[in-house]
This record gives structure tokens, sequence and C-alpha cells, in this order.
């Protein structure tokens, strides 16, 4: 395996690793400590942390994440496979895979996988299946569950709990390997609330940029969670992908400092890849009239909320704010096609603009 510390591996292979380590415990092969794993980018030694037979058919095996370059939560946590080979009976397939304590189970349409079953993503399933089919004995059946024991604890920080993804974490990866800073990654999790939204037959949704936003919504509107899309900072990427799927009508709703870029073109609302508030604000402030030496002002401030409160000395603060919100909706008729109601507001809430439609509580 590479020792390359920006490319780590998926739960997915660590499952597998687990999994064929735990069959090859059951087919006396002692103190195993490393297994190769075939997965669609190869074949890659994944170190095995314990490995033990619990009878003469059954075995268990764990092993952990090891750390990357990556803000992961998942990086660390041990996952375990347990593998019983009982008797085919007349079963199709010659494995069974499950999920145990820790492992999240689909409570909501719209995902890969149905309703009820657990959150075990289909590459991983297949690599699961392809690694140990060929050394399962014939007439018999392999039946994996994979736990994960910190999965339930852990779940809270990801965005299953919103996707309807309960009591644990999901076995993700697609291609077994998972490179540091992955913006492919977080796009394929986020992208998944709008698919549930569809799928949960959910109207008048309300696209925001993150946690904040989405407590503000909820504190403002009249709408339910389900209703909520969190965009990150992907913004132009999930208008894209919305279109997409049909959908050209809903709520952009957040804070000024986040929202305003949009303003200004600016779709990949993420600090270091670009800013331009102060300029979009003091465009938008003098095309309301506001004077040189206090556009001056604007311009040497350091947050948008020190502008606002500029702006409320003149007591042009809405004027401006409408012109900043139609300025939204205009940059993403012309980008997406989309017809967008823009609501701003400060961090306690507070509409800034009142060029919305009227629904709020």
């Amino acid at each position: 395996m590479t020792n390359d510390n920006f490319i780590g591996v998926t739960t997915g292979t660590i499952a597998t690793a687990c999994s064929l380590a735990a069959l090859n415990a059951i087919l006396d092969t002692p103190n195993i400590v490393c297994v190769k794993v075939e997965t669609p980018k190869g074949v890659l030694d994944i170190l095995i942390d314990e490995c033990k037979s619990i009878s003469t058919n059954k075995a268990y095996a764990i092993a952990h994440k090891n750390p990357y370059h990556d803000p992961d939560v998942t990086v660390n946590i041990d996952i375990v496979s347990t593998v019983e080979l009982v008797d085919r009976n007349g079963e199709k397939s010659n494995v069974m895979i499950t999920g145990g304590e820790g492992v999240g189970i689909i409570t909501k349409p719209g995902l890969q996988i149905p309703v009820g079953d657990y959150a075990i993503n289909p590459i991983p399933r297949q690599m699961i299946i392809k690694n140990l089919l060929h050394k399962i004995p014939e007439g018999k059946l392999a039946k994996v569950t994979i736990s994960i024991p910190d999965g339930k604890k852990i779940a809270k920080k990801t965005m299953n709990p919103k996707l309807g993804i309960v009591d644990g974490i999901s076995v993700l990866g697609t291609t077994g390997i998972a490179r540091s800073m992955s913006n492919k990654a977080y796009k394929d999790s986020i992208v998944k609330q709008i698919d549930v939204a569809i799928a949960s037959d959910i109207k008048d949704l309300v696209f925001v940029p993150g946690n904040i936003g989405e407590k503000l919504a909820l504190k403002q509107l009249d709408i339910t969670k389900e209703q909520i899309i969190q965009t990150g900072n992907f913004v132009g990427f999930m208008f894209d992908e919305a279109v997409k799927r049909g959908i050209t009508k809903f709520t952009f709703f957040g804070h000024i400092g986040k929202l305003i870029k949009v303003a200004g073109g600016i779709f990949d609302t993420k600090h270091a890849v670009a800013d331009g508030r102060r300029e979009i604000m003091v465009t938008h402030a003098a095309l309301c009239g506001v004077d040189n030496v206090n556009l001056q002002r604007l311009f040497d401030s350091k947050t948008t909320d020190d502008m606002m409160s500029i702006l409320n000395e003149f007591g042009v603060s809405v004027d401006v704010s409408n012109s900043i919100a139609s300025a939204i909706h205009d940059r993403c008729m012309q980008r997406f096609d989309l017809d967008l109601d823009v609501i701003l507001v400060d961090m306690e809430g507070n509409y800034l603009n009142n060029n919305y439609v009227n629904y709020h509580k």
C-alpha cells in the first residue's frame, strides 16, 4: 500500500479486509496481521489489528482506518467484521452481508440502499463478495456482519441524521481509496439531501449554507427540517444538481456574509477560493446613493455586520440588501435558470431585505 499520507482507504476497504481476515481465520490461517484486498483501484495491503476464531465456523477481525490529511470523522475508528460459515441450504448467494452495532439503518428513500437496510453501500458490498467468493467452500454460505463500535456516536458529526440514516455511520467508498480533502466525496454526500427530498416528495425546499443557516431558517420560516438543504461552500454545484433533478424554484436563505458572494458570481463560497464581500457591498451601496466617504468606511470594514451597521446610519440598509438579493437572483437565473426567493439575514436571524415572498413566521 502506498505510504503517501495524503491518501487513505475507505471504510468499505477496511470492512472488506476484516471480512477476508475473519474468513481466513475460519479456514485455519492463524495469526493474520495483513491481508491483500482487491479494490476498484488495485490490490491494497491492509493491516489487521486483531483476528480471532470464535468457533470452528465463526471468527471476527478488527482493523482501524489510518489517519491521512483529511478532516474525516471516521479516521482511527475500529471496524469489525464477524464471519460465520453455514450450510448454503438453497441460498442463491454465497455471501450474505448485514450490519451490526454502529452501522446506520436507512429510513428515507432516495439513497443507494433501500429503506430498512443497513447503510453498507453497493461498492463495499461488491468488494466483500468479490474478495470472499473464491475462498468459500462449496455448499457453504458466508454470513458477514459489519460493526462499528463508535459508529452511533460519530454519526452525529456526519450528514447521516439529515439523510435519514439512523443509529450509525455508513460503510462507504467507490474506489477503495480515500484521497485527502476530496471535494468529490463531500459533494457526493451533500447532494444526497436533494435525492432524499425528491424521493420523499418534499416541496418548497430551502437551501442554506450550513448549520447556522439551518438553525435560523427553522426559527424564522414556517418550514420543517426535512425541507432544508445544506450547500456547504458548493453553492453552484448544489444549484446545478438541483436543476438537473428538475428543481427550478426554491428559497435561498442565509447570513448575508455568505450569500453576498453569489451576487458577485462567486459560487464556491470558501474564503480561500474568493471573497469579494466588501467590493460587492460597496458597489450596491453606491448604486443606492451612499457617498464616497462612507463607501470608504464600508470598504475598510472587517465584516458584513459592520457594513450593515454603517448602512443603518443612513437608513439605506434595506435598499442595499434588496439590491444584493436581486443580484443573487439574477446571477442564478443567468447561470442556472433558477427562480430563487432570496432571504438575507444577520446572525440573529433578522431579515435584512424585504423583496422576498411573504411566508415567514
